[in-house]
């Protein structure tokens, strides 16, 4: 059952926060990428390329984990879980575009690379907790 992010934590969705996200490795060690993230209604969409680690975990294990910090306050943070529900080429493109101008101001994504795919993930929330 989805859970809904709380009211008083939904400002660091639409801020340039980064989040901290855990995927599960083969071997079932916790691997973490710093990530930029955006939405779509109560899930959280994050954007990556096809082949990195991240892609290969969620592929295989659709598990994550989520924290979310305050870049005006360090202490207070936004931490979820969840899994993966949909991974999505279709709208990858212009969705890192979208996250180019969220995060750094520019109308287009500056860091692609020749030949790279990009992937979207939509990550339903089972769980919330926050702090501060």
């Amino acid at each position: 059952m989805p859970t809904k992010i709380p009211e008083a934590f939904r400002d660091l969705l639409t801020t340039p926060s980064f989040a901290a996200l855990a995927t599960i490795n083969a071997d079932g060690s916790p691997q973490v990428s710093p990530v930029w993230f955006g939405t779509e209604g109560e899930r959280i969409v994050v954007n990556s390329a096809k082949g990195r680690v991240k892609d290969k975990n969620l592929r295989r294990d659709a598990r994550v984990a989520l924290s979310i910090q305050d870049p005006a306050n360090p202490y207070r943070y936004l931490g979820l879980q969840g899994r993966v529900v949909e991974i999505t080429e279709q709208g990858a493109d212009e969705h890192i575009d979208r996250m180019a101008k969220k995060y750094l101001d520019k109308d287009k994504y500056p860091f692609r690379q020749p030949g790279e795919v990009r992937v979207l993930y939509k990550i339903e929330i089972a769980r919330a907790h926050t702090m501060g």
